[in-house]
Formats: C-alpha cells, sequence, structure tokens
C-alpha cells in the first residue's frame, strides 16, 4: 500500500491506497515542533487501527509520497521514513521531482508544493485547461493551461485566517464556527458574520474564477474548475463557477508523482 502525506500550515492529511483506490484517510494538526520520534508514533497510532496493516509501523506499506509547505515538519517526515522505513522507497516533493507538469513562472521554486500536485491530479483526472481552488489556511486558486502546463495562481486570505482576524480585530466580534447562516440577512451578529464568511467567499470565488478564465481560455466552457480542501464543502452550494469537488486531489496527485518517479519491476 502507498502512504500519502500532504503537510498544510494548519491540518496534515494523510491517505492510504491501494492502487488507484483510497481505503482510508485522517486529518491531524499540522506541528512544528514535533519530532521525528513523535510523528513516528502518531503515524503507528492511526494505521493500527487498519485492518490491512500490521501492528509493527511499516508492514503492509511499500511506498511513501509527502509534500509539505511547513519545511521544519518535512525535515522530520524525511528522518522518520530513513528510522523507520528504511526499506520503503519514499518520494518526498521538492525541486528535481519529476511530476509531469512544466512550471512556467518567474520562479518555480517558489510555488508551494501542494499546489503543483494539485495540478498534476488536475490534468490527470480533467485535463486542461483547468483551475484548482483549494481551501485551506489560504485559499489558492491555480491555473493550467490546456497544455498541462502550471501558469501561474492566485493566493487569498482563507476562511479560517478571516475569522480569526475579526474575532481578534473587532472589539465586539467574536470567533464563531463556520456554518452556514439561516438567511443572507443575518438577524443576530454570528448570522451576519456567518452571512459575510459564507457568501462572501462565494462571490470572491466566482470573481477571481471568472476574471482567471477570461486570461486561461477564449470559450469559458473549455475550463473545468475543482475544488479541493477542507473547508470546500462550505462554499460548493453557494459558488456558481465550481464544476467539479475532489476532497482527495492532492492525496491522488501524490499517488501520480510517487508513480512517476518510482520504477515498476
Amino acid at each position: 500500500m502507498l502512504l500519502t502525506i500532504d503537510v498544510g500550515n494548519t491540518h496534515t492529511v494523510l491517505g492510504l491506497f491501494d492502487g488507484e483506490e483510497i481505503v482510508e484517510h485522517w486529518r491531524i494538526s499540522t506541528d512544528a515542533r514535533r519530532t521525528a520520534d513523535e510523528l513516528a508514533v502518531l503515524l503507528q497510532g492511526l494505521m493500527g487501527m487498519h485492518p490491512l496493516l500490521g501492528e509493527e509501523l511499516g508492514d503492509g506499506i511499500d511506498g511513501i509520497a509527502i509534500c509539505a509547505t511547513v519545511p521544519s515538519v518535512l525535515h522530520e517526515l524525511r528522518e522518520v521514513t530513513r528510522r523507520y522505513y528504511g526499506d520503503v522507497p519514499a518520494v518526498l516533493v521538492e525541486p528535481g521531482v519529476k511530476t509531469g507538469v512544466p512550471i512556467l513562472t518567474d520562479n518555480p521554486k517558489e510555488v508551494g508544493a501542494d499546489r503543483i500536485i494539485n495540478s498534476v491530479a488536475a490534468v490527470e483526472l480533467y485535463g486542461g485547461p483547468a483551475i484548482v481552488v483549494d481551501f485551506g489556511t489560504a485559499t489558492t486558486f491555480d491555473a493550467v493551461s490546456a497544455r498541462g502546463e502550471y501558469v501561474g495562481g492566485v493566493i487569498a486570505p482563507g476562511i479560517e485566517i478571516s475569522v480569526d482576524a475579526l474575532g481578534v480585530k473587532g472589539a465586539q466580534l467574536r470567533k464563531i464556527e463556520v456554518a452556514r447562516p439561516r438567511a443572507v440577512i443575518g438577524k443576530n451578529t454570528v448570522e451576519a458574520m456567518q452571512s459575510g464568511i459564507i457568501y462572501g467567499f462565494a462571490g470572491q470565488v466566482d470573481g477571481v474564477v471568472n476574471r482567471m478564465v477570461r486570461e486561461l481560455a477564449e470559450d469559458p466552457d473549455d475550463v473545468t474548475v475543482i475544488a479541493t480542501g477542507g473547508l470546500a464543502p462550505m462554499v460548493l452550494g453557494e459558488s456558481s463557477v465550481i464544476d467539479e469537488h475532489e476532497p482527495w486531489l492532492t492525496l491522488i496527485g501524490l499517488r501520480l508523482v510517487y508513480e512517476r518517479n518510482v520504477s515498476r519491476t
């Protein structure tokens, strides 16, 4: 089985693949202070509960693919693969790893690994041109050309960042649960904030995507817009531009990159 690990700024998502099928997944908080040994214990606890894996760390795992936006966590995971999975082929997404997606930006090295991995999966699943909207700590919009090239994107504050900022900077406001309110016009402060977050972000997505589409393709109908990320379901029903929802897009991309970098014998 292939273990895929997507380390984001706020959450880390792990997926277990049996061939092309994802058979298990977990979401944990990202903590830059965790050591390699702590991460190994955490992995053992999670995977030890799965019936297809053995009780010992590494039993049943024949490959690992990792991407991380937090350098310190990537460093510790590199140590995990070395100490606890020494006999298992591992691919850590970084410069030099084959993705199959040309990066046409001013400085390809500064593009987040997760954004490239999302583009890999988007091209494989839907072809180009495409736009991936990832609802994470930041809301990112990534554009892929008709030839499968990563051509750039947009980065905006994410939903949770905005909620936190309202609670901190607003004297009479507080942090709220991100949930759909009863109506757009809120009858109380909490509902008014929820409405601003949900419908405000839906409007942002529609506005940014429509502008990107005009630059990406002559015919807007040619562009597939894919949503992913933990908070995507909050906006899906209110956005008019999203065509597909793939919650495991990054994990699928990691599987594809692993297959392109580890030779099959």
